[in-house]
């Protein structure tokens, strides 16, 4: 059946994600729950986010949950409030940092959780088996509205991240992309004494400031305006708050590997254990992690969650995401913000300057957009091409996609996207003139493949020095 993606469900809405698919989902959950126990209830600002969480909520309590509908707010404070107040699990409507006509849920455990591979599979097997069903009208679930979590949230983080000393004030830019994050990341900076300046913070579900996903090309043409605003640090959220880029005055994007081998470093530092990256992280993570003493695992995308559970791991992330389980199981992009944030303070230094020690590889993200019916045929073309090229190969990870590391360094991986009709590249090489061969054979060949469909090749995303 394959409903759910890299992260939740996911796709268009009133075609791929409609209300009525949202009864049957919430109607799933309940009998996976056994109508027991009680859930929390929230979603972003999507236009169509209200009419799926109000399915949801039916298809919950005629099962015979109960619901508790937080309302607006992001992601991270779902799944904080879930664990705050010992619920059977959380369900957050989003479609995170896809364009405004799509919609999605992403489901937690009562820990905080987002699901298993294993859970996924049972909701599957009753919507398609039909095994769900509505309990008597004396078993209903009960619906109550949520307030007040977002203050408790804001309270908690800041006691948790409050720095322990200022040797300096930071000036902050925060870009919210005009979702629910401007209601909560502005106000935990400001507890620290930073000095906050927003942009696209108004809430608009149509994200008139900018496309949601903060990805090097869509960010780029802010950094002239953060310099004139005089920021030490830019700081740009995604559609639900589970991802964020970061972007340094002085040098421009941060790439997200560095970012993630400086949040391995300093909890690394503290204690020596296993921490988690994903398949797409290059270099500049090992080489840290060797470093600083830890064991490095590698995970699928959007299964970091698993794999820190697994491995009991002391701190996992991949591209734009971070979770510390000292704070809870659950990607949070406001509390990567707060400790970026924490650490320069107490450290009287720019993000450049912590970044002196962190490796720093020419990369390469693309995005190919592709119909959904040829997505797999661009994937399976891309892939053949590799495998049939063995020279100066060191090895092969296809634990997601299709990854090749090079003798040298470099290595490509390709990928069918779990949320889009998209097929992803990223690519690192140690020097400028090798990424760009790498990326320019693999392009042609996506443009070979397409154009033998009759179409034409589009891409988006951006090579980085």
């Amino acid at each position: 059946m394959g409903l759910f993606g890299t992260s939740g469900i996911r796709g268009i809405y009133g075609t791929e994600i409609t209300p009525e698919f949202a009864l049957r989902l919430g109607l799933a959950i309940s009998s996976h729950l056994r109508s027991k126990g009680k859930v929390l209830l929230g979603g972003d600002c999507r236009l169509t986010t209200h009419v799926l969480k109000l399915s949801l909520a039916s298809g919950l309590t005629s099962g015979g949950v109960s619901v508790l509908d937080a309302g607006m707010i992001p992601l991270p404070v779902l799944t904080y409030g879930v664990v705050r107040n010992s619920l059977s699990g959380g369900i957050y409507v989003t479609a995170s940092h896809n364009p405004p006509e799509y919609n999605g849920i992403k489901i937690f455990d009562s820990n905080g959780v987002e699901l298993r591979s294993e859970d996924e599979m049972v909701l599957e097997e009753i919507i398609e088996r039909g095994l769900h069903s509505y309990v008597d009208w004396q078993a209903v679930g009960s619906y109550v509205t949520f307030e007040g979590l977002v203050d408790d949230y804001i309270n908690d983080l800041a006691a948790k991240l409050m720095p322990r000393k200022v040797v300096k004030k930071v000036r902050v830019v925060v870009d919210a992309a005009n979702c629910v994050t401007s209601l909560v990341t502005p106000k935990v900076l400001t507890r620290f004494g930073s000095y906050v300046q927003t942009l696209n913070s108004n809430v608009d579900g149509r994200f008139p400031g900018r496309e949601p996903e903060p990805r090097p090309d869509v960010l780029s043409p802010y950094l002239s305006v953060v310099r004139e605003l005089g920021g030490d640090i830019f700081l740009a959220h995604d559609g639900d708050g589970d991802r964020l880029a970061v972007i340094d005055p002085s040098e421009g994007f941060v790439k997200q590997d560095r970012l993630i081998a400086l949040m391995f470093k300093y909890r690394l530092i503290e204690s020596a254990g296993k921490v988690v990256a994903s398949v797409d992280c290059g270099n500049a993570v090992k080489e840290v992690v060797d470093r600083y003493g830890g064991e490095l695992i590698i995970s699928k995308l959007g299964r970091i969650h698993e794999a820190l559970i697994k491995h009991k791991a002391i701190i996992a992330a991949e591209p734009w995401k971070l979770i510390e389980p000292s704070w809870g199981y659950w990607i949070d992009s406001i509390y990567q913000a707060g400790l970026i944030v924490k650490i320069m303070m107490e450290e009287g230094k720019n993000l450049r300057q912590l970044m002196e020690d962190i490796p720093n590889f020419a990369q390469a993200r693309y995005s190919i957009k592709v119909a959904g019916d040829l997505k797999l045929g661009l994937y399976e073309h891309l892939r053949s091409y590799l495998e049939g090229i063995s020279a100066n190969r060191e090895g092969v990870i296809d634990i997601d996609g299709y990854r090749v590391n090079y003798l040298d360094g470099s290595w490509i991986l390709i990928r069918p996207s779990g949320t889009e009709p998209k097929v992803r590249i990223y690519c690192e090489a140690r020097t400028v003139d090798r990424l760009k061969e790498l990326t320019d054979k693999i392009l042609s060949k996506s443009k070979e493949y397409l154009n033998s469909k009759g179409l034409k090749l589009e891409v988006d995303g951006m090579l980085i020095p």
